[in-house]
């Protein structure tokens, strides 16, 4: 049980799945929380203080299954596994947390909805503005902005409606904000300019901000390197597939505050069907990128003439030549390949996926 308790102290915020033999167990306060949200049975293994210690366990090959049902409940997930061999380990056999899951890291395909983004949120304050850092790990898509209210802030929240939410220690977040699932307390120096602004040129291999055109955003920086830094540290690899850093700006879009945003029924509805929004009526995209492409579209109306000119545009080459027929169906072929080529870069790819990539190429 040391072992264990050793291990949980690195991880206090996560569900530590712990390796024995054919099962992942886990104790004490986890093992409430699991039995309560999987609704398996809760035991107790040996005694603490002269108290039962809590277990729930579960079948491992069964874990993703119900490591998408916390997932979906906001929760974060570590795996440990057992790397010594328990037939030669004179002690416990030697174990180590080899895999972290969590609802805004996540980049496998079956704790994925493959027609929604999967955003990863940071956000920043000072006194003047909060700064607000974006990523889908699944897509590589990185996304700078700052706002200046707190309205503005939650509007922007309501509109990527993140998987995980990471802010600092000592931020006291909007009461609004206190209900969400996946929020996540990241120490305060985790947001330190210097530090953040390191990280970042060393991810991208460049010895300045200017290129990026970011850097006068100091507080979106912070965010920034805060959730790098996250990142990594769940992945234990590096991010080759972040390729590069996008900047947003409020006045590029209509404003929407949360309130009307959830009055217009763009991509939600109080009964969850889809069919009933604005994004449901729309999407008869063939592929799953052309879905959240659209999502993203719809959830943030652009101003600007020369843009929307130019899709309005391709509509209308589309519908004069009468070539969307043939097109629609060749894109039904196109796998997922911005989610796969994510895999291939955090080295998670499975057999299938390189079978799907295969079929698309």
């Amino acid at each position: 049980m040391q072992q264990y308790l050793g291990i949980k102290s690195q991880h206090p915020d996560h569900l530590v799945f712990y390796r024995m033999g054919d099962f992942y167990e886990l104790f004490f306060d986890d093992a409430k929380k699991a039995a309560e949200l999987l609704n398996i049975t809760l035991t107790s293994r040996g005694q603490s203080a002269g108290q039962p210690i809590p277990m729930a366990g579960i079948p491992h090959h069964a874990a993703e299954n119900y490591v998408a049902k916390l997932i979906k409940q906001g929760e974060s997930v570590v795996f440990c596994e057992q790397i010594g061999d328990p037939a030669t380990s004179k002690g416990p056999v030697e174990r180590k947390v080899l895999r972290t899951v969590t609802p805004g890291t996540v980049t496998d395909e079956a704790l994925l909805e493959d027609r929604k983004d999967n955003f990863l949120l940071a956000i920043s304050v000072n006194a003047q503005t909060t700064g607000i850092a974006c990523l889908d790990l699944g897509s590589g898509k990185f996304v700078l902005q700052e706002v200046n209210s707190e309205e503005q802030l939650l509007a922007e929240i309501e509109r990527l409606n993140p998987a995980e939410l990471l802010f600092s220690e000592d931020f006291v977040l909007p009461v609004q904000l206190k209900d969400r699932t996946g929020l996540c307390k990241r120490p305060p120096w985790h947001f330190e300019l210097e530090s953040a602004t390191q990280l970042i040129l060393r991810q991208f291999n460049t010895h300045d901000l200017s290129g990026f055109g970011c850097e006068h955003l100091v507080t979106a920086v912070c965010a920034a390197g805060c959730l790098l830094q996250y990142v990594k540290d769940t992945q234990q690899t590096a991010l080759p597939h972040i390729q590069g850093i996008a900047i947003e700006h409020l006045d590029e879009s209509i404003a929407l505050d949360a309130c009307s945003r959830r009055n217009l029924e763009l991509d939600s509805h109080p009964s969850g069907n889809l069919q009933f929004t604005l994004y449901g009526v729309l999407d008869k995209t063939s592929t799953a990128m052309g879905s959240r492409c659209l999502r993203r579209w719809i959830n943030r109306p652009l101003r600007s003439q020369i843009i929307l000119n130019g899709r309005y545009a391709c509509i209308n080459s589309f519908l004069q030549d009468q070539r969307f027929h043939d097109i629609q169906s060749s894109l039904r072929q196109v796998g997922d390949i911005e989610r796969i080529s994510s895999r291939i870069a955090l080295k998670s790819a499975r057999p299938r996926d390189l079978c799907v990539l295969r079929n698309t190429l």
